[in-house]
C-alpha cells in the first residue's frame, strides 16, 4: 500500500445529505480518512495510491455532493 494525502478547497458548505454521502465514500476500500476544516473550507483525504489516482478521489467527492473547487499543494 502506498498512502497519499491530498487536500482540496471547497466552496459551498456541505449539506447534511452530502455529509451522509461522505460516510459512504469513507467505506470505499482504499479511502483511509477524510478530514474537514470548516474554518479554512478545506478537506484532506488520505487514500491508497495503489488503488486510486487523485482525479478519482476528486470525482468521488463531487459525486457525494462536495463543491470541490481546487486541489491544494501540501507542504
Amino acid at each position: 500500500m502506498t498512502h497519499l494525502e491530498v487536500a482540496y478547497r471547497y466552496g459551498a458548505t456541505p449539506t447534511e445529505a452530502a455529509m451522509r454521502a461522505i460516510d459512504g465514500v469513507r467505506e470505499v476500500y482504499g479511502v483511509r480518512r477524510i478530514v474537514f476544516n470548516p474554518k479554512e473550507r478545506t478537506m484532506r483525504v488520505e487514500f491508497d495510491a495503489s488503488r486510486f489516482k487523485e482525479p478519482v478521489i476528486a470525482g468521488l467527492l463531487r459525486r457525494a455532493g462536495i463543491d470541490v473547487q481546487e486541489r491544494l499543494v501540501l507542504a
